[in-house]
């Protein structure tokens, strides 16, 4: 494995969704062009034994292959990644790898404030795009707006288009800078980040 500085990434996708979200994040992936410069990290709250075959069925549609992170999966460009437990990125000798974690202490599985916290250490090396999809609650807002004051892409969706709407309505309240699209519009703004 090469590291990030010999690697042809260049942009970071990361998508967190829950309630509602398996429909619209299979419509992203079939949408999407080949992958080349560019990894995209989804967290979509969802229970352990159903990731696999959701990635199965996810990977029947998709120009890209599309990994589940488990713990050591190394990260690079061409992928779509999704992730589980208390998952974060770190940096090793040989480059960047998934870190997986099970705690009762976390109530999301997978946690997305955990997930898009640990990318804080592309945010001088990448391009980076956050997106919150639909969802109750709030996971995902804190790691969102705190991005965000990194120079990070944030956007979520409008309230008609969000299937439930409490993540965005939170991330349209707490992130000042923000976009607020519609499904449509979030799936042309991932696939235009990723050409």
């Amino acid at each position: 494995m090469q590291n990030l500085k010999h690697s042809a990434l260049n942009k970071i996708v990361l998508i967190g969704a829950s309630t509602g979200g398996p429909g619209h994040i299979e419509k992203i992936i079939k949408t999407l062009p080949t992958l080349r410069d560019t990894a995209i990290v989804i967290a979509q709250h969802m229970a352990v034994g159903f990731m696999p075959s959701f990635t199965k069925r996810l990977q029947k549609d998709s120009a890209n292959s599309v990994i589940l992170a488990d713990d050591n999966v190394y990260f690079k460009e061409g992928n779509i990644y999704f992730c589980h437990g208390i998952s974060t990125i770190k940096s090793t000798a040989d480059g960047f790898v998934f870190s997986v974690e099970f705690s009762r202490e976390y109530k999301y599985n997978p946690d997305i404030n955990t997930i898009f916290n640990s990318f804080d250490i592309f945010t001088k090396k990448c391009n980076i795009l956050a997106v919150i999809l639909t969802g109750i609650g709030d996971d995902g807002v804190d790691a969102c707006r705190r991005l965000s004051t990194l120079g990070v892409k944030t956007i979520t969706q409008d309230e008609k288009s969000a299937i439930v709407d409490g993540m965005p309505s939170r991330a349209r309240k707490d992130i000042p800078s923000i976009e607020v699209l519609n499904n449509e519009q979030i799936e042309k703004k991932i696939r235009e980040f990723c050409s």
